[in-house]
């Protein structure tokens, strides 16, 4: 299986992750990495790192002076056009599907890009209101707002579209039990706390009258919804906003987690961690478990959709 992988912010650890695991990766699928074979090049040189002879590169971009560890509009315009030849080798069926590796959000919006980051501009440029579900096989929490800031969230939480994120999400995951966090301190405590549990109420009877099953629970706790007994019974949680669910999810399984895009014509997974610029190029031998896991998932999802169609 044909695996595109875009390479992230190359002043990051993405390409050295990339090439580190590139071994273990040709096991599980055939990946082709989306970068000029002379930036990767230049960035094996700098990680005195052999570049594997089977990589199979896709040219893109312009090239442009590495700097480590450094946030530059030149790395966030490559990382961007790296991502964009990604998507569209998935698009045209070049690749069944596609990996991303980290970006700079902060080196996107100085080159002027519009989005904030991948899974915005997949929406965008999808026309279809992407889910982001973050996790690994023992936890995965899908969030309901992620990159807005937190005093926008309860005005986003509205009965309708939390009903239809609902029921779009278990036709992604088909599964039978699915908890919803509330918004507030004790889910509200009885409306002492805040009244968006009732709007949050009313979305998952909505939304389970649509699939004429309780698949989803809530509102729950906050506190607790990942508590080891919660964990026992539910593996996927709907949260209302991005640290709600990612700050369980990373104490809890950093190495491991990854990034998921559902509610897509294509199938796109990604690590779940940053460019950890204070390590790259430094010897430092960043983890590549969260790398092979988006590989393993992209594989997965994709081989699902193909036995759809046939």
């Amino acid at each position: 299986m044909k695996i595109a992988v875009s390479v992230g912010d190359l002043n990051g650890i993405g390409i050295e992750i990339a090439l580190r695991a590139h071994e273990q990766i040709t096991q599980l699928c055939h990946p082709i990495y989306t970068i000029d074979p002379m930036m990767l090049e230049r960035a094996a040189n700098l990680l005195k790192l052999k570049i594997p002879e089977d990589f199979e590169c896709e040219p893109v971009g312009t090239l442009f002076e590495l700097t480590p560890g450094e946030i530059s509009a030149e790395s966030g315009v490559f990382s961007y056009d790296s991502f964009i030849k990604a998507l569209e080798m998935t698009r045209n069926g070049e690749s069944e599907a596609f990996v991303t590796l980290p970006i700079h959000k902060e080196a996107w919006a100085r080159a002027g890009i519009p989005y904030k980051g991948h899974t915005d501009a997949l929406s965008e440029i999808l026309h279809k209101e992407a889910i982001m579900m973050i996790g690994c096989e023992r936890l995965f929490t899908a969030l309901f707002t992620h990159h807005i800031p937190l005093r926008k969230v309860p005005q986003m939480i509205k009965e309708r579209p939390l009903k239809r994120f609902l029921c779009d999400l278990y036709h992604e995951i088909k599964e039978e039990r699915i908890g919803v966090l509330g918004l507030n301190p004790h889910a509200g405590d009885g409306g002492i706390l805040g009244n968006e549990e009732e709007i949050i109420q009313r979305a998952i009877e909505a939304a389970n009258r649509e699939l004429m099953e309780e698949i989803f629970h809530g509102p729950l706790v906050p506190d607790t919804a990942f508590s080891p007994h919660s964990r026992e019974h539910t593996r996927y949680f709907v949260c209302m906003y991005h640290d709600q669910g990612l700050i369980a999810v990373k104490s809890l399984y950093f190495d491991e987690s990854i990034n998921v895009s559902l509610n897509l014509p294509v199938v796109r997974t990604s690590v779940d961690h940053g460019t950890a610029f204070d390590i790259a190029y430094r010897g430092a031998r960043p983890s590549i478990q969260s790398y092979l896991n988006a590989v393993k998932e992209a594989i997965r999802l994709a081989g699902k959709r193909k036995s759809y169609r046939i």
